[in-house]
């Protein structure tokens, strides 16, 4: 169980760091370091490098696509678990060693999305449970993004995570980006409290379409398969919501506000980021926690400070043991920062295309976990709706994939 509760980069998951990886003396890419930040940070966070070549092969440039965690990222081919870069001698580029046999690979990539998949899990199980009996999102938003500030500070108190040196600029340029995320994630909080957590997550999968329409008002183009995959995605969602048991327009608010939140942080982190790059992802997203929490906690008390004495009773009545309650308040926390810490911390030695058919099988997974714990009640059209938006959803992936790729070989040309 300690295992499993540890983020991927506690289980020394990582490239190996011998060597200096150093490349020509253009500054692109100066460590391994340097690569595993970029290959680390979440699709918000990422910064544009250019098209290099590193250990005889190709550096990529991807930018993300969409929301939601279905984006692109920097993936240089051929650093992956377990192998050794070396610089040349005559040419200053890389040369790459044989890796670890594939079957230790593979069963290294399968911990990882176990690991993935599990924090997401528990997260939305445990979040749940403690709506249920304390229906007070606020707070527990509050706490959850606590729970993340709490063990940033351990990792970087322990030198488990190199602590970031920052300044007022830094912190300039992540009030915008934390103000989404903290619209993002209390949002998503409200509409968990008034519908199930499937319903949500269904609603949340619209999360591209929200993309594609905000990044076209601001200039970027999307070719006609990005179009047309974002149609099953509103089709699944509405048909999902009219059919929906559990509806409830405060839920159905939440979850496409939280759509609207997070859409909008990766468009400032995009442009308000880029000349940070000595900061990596995890340390972003550390940063990003304590400035939500900042403001949320105040907005939290006066929205439904005045309840919460009240309902702490009733909850504790409701549960009928203290114990029980505070263990859900404490995993829903600290599974919150763990899930999405894993989600770019673990997944550094995969494609695009891998990331986003992980990415919508762990929906999948999340939607049919909390269905059985809390045994919701889901009708047949219900189940079409939510399988056609999640699978809209996938669709938008790969369209996004190619119109990247197609773009880079634009330029190239």
């Amino acid at each position: 169980m300690l295992l499993l509760c540890l983020p991927p980069c506690c289980l020394n998951l990582v490239p190996d760091r011998e060597g200096s990886g150093r490349v020509g003396n253009n500054g692109v890419l100066n460590s391994i370091s340097d690569a595993r930040s970029q290959i680390c940070r979440p699709s918000f966070l990422r910064r544009r490098i250019p098209t290099n070549c590193l250990a005889g092969g190709l550096y990529r440039n991807s930018e993300s696509g969409g929301g939601g965690g279905i984006g692109l990222w920097v993936q240089p081919i051929g650093l992956s678990f377990g192998c050794r870069l070396r610089a040349s001698s005559s040419t200053g580029i890389s040369s790459q060693e044989p890796s670890s046999d594939k079957p230790s690979k593979n069963l290294k990539l399968a911990v990882v999305f176990g690991l993935w998949y599990f924090h997401n899990i528990i997260f939305n199980i445990y979040n749940k449970k403690v709506l249920n009996v304390f229906p007070y999102p606020w707070l527990l938003a509050s706490f959850q993004l606590f729970c993340g500030c709490i063990w940033m500070f351990f990792l970087w108190s322990l030198r488990l995570q190199p602590c970031p040196k920052i300044g007022k600029s830094f912190i300039l340029a992540l009030l915008g980006p934390a103000l989404f995320h903290t619209i993002g994630h209390i949002s998503a909080c409200v509409s968990f409290s008034k519908v199930a957590v499937s319903f949500t997550h269904v609603i949340k999968s619209a999360e591209p379409v929200f993309s594609v329409i905000f990044s076209s008002f601001l200039g970027d183009s999307y070719p006609l398969s990005v179009w047309l995959s974002i149609l099953p995605i509103v089709f699944g969602c509405s048909l999902a919501a009219i059919t929906e048991v559990s509806f409830n327009f405060e839920g159905l608010w939440g979850a496409m506000i939280s759509n609207f939140g997070f859409v909008l942080r990766n468009i400032f982190s995009k442009k308000s980021l880029q000349s940070f790059h000595e900061v990596n992802g995890l340390n972003l997203y550390g940063w990003i926690s304590i400035i939500s929490l900042i403001y949320l906690f105040p907005v939290a008390v006066f929205v439904e400070g005045s309840q919460w004495l009240s309902g702490y009773s009733k909850a504790i009545e409701t549960v009928g043991n203290s114990k029980t309650f505070y263990l859900w308040v404490m995993l829903s926390g600290i599974f919150y920062h763990l899930y999405n810490q894993s989600s770019y911390e673990a997944l550094d030695d995969i494609s695009p295309l891998s990331f986003s058919i992980g990415n919508t099988m762990k929906r999948v997974v999340v939607i049919i976990a909390t269905v059985l714990v809390f045994r919701n009640p889901v009708r047949p059209l219900n189940a079409l709706g939510s399988a056609i938006a999640i699978f809209g959803t996938f669709l938008y992936s790969q369209a996004t994939v190619k119109k990247t790729n197609v773009t880079e070989q634009e330029k190239e040309n």
